[in-house]
């Protein structure tokens, strides 16, 4: 992920756009045997599409949301256990999700301090 990361960062700086919060990617399915996602980053203007890098906007969503403090390994296990809270709580997850990477890597090596907000966007179900 980090050389996207790049990729889009150098087509809004290019723009002389700042980023206006952390970088987050919103993955379209969760399926094993695919990894769909899109790179993305808050920014503080409109953005012209340059390459690969193309402006978009994020729809309100009703989303559950946490944080998950550890290595980017262990997030296969946070989803999970966020996916049973849900549930637990009367809720159904639509297929999608984003991840907003508050604390990473670039911040130091103990991984133990990374931060990454888990959000899961909700299915209105009808209430009976």
């Amino acid at each position: 992920m980090g050389p996207g990361l790049g990729e889009v960062m150098a087509a809004v700086r290019g723009q002389g756009i700042g980023p206006a919060g952390p970088g987050f990617t919103h993955h379209l399915k969760m399926d094993p045997a695919t990894f769909d996602f899109e790179i993305c980053v808050p920014v503080t203007a409109p953005v012209l599409a340059v390459g690969r890098v193309t402006p978009g906007e994020m729809p309100a969503l009703r989303v559950a949301r946490t944080v998950y403090c550890g290595p980017y390994e262990g997030l296969g296990d946070a989803w999970r256990e966020f996916a049973a809270w849900i549930a637990a709580n009367g809720h159904a997850g639509r297929p999608d999700l984003y991840e907003c990477y508050l604390v990473g890597p670039e911040s130091g090596l103990n991984s133990a301090e990374w931060r990454t907000e888990l959000s899961q966007p909700l299915i209105y179900l009808n209430a009976a």
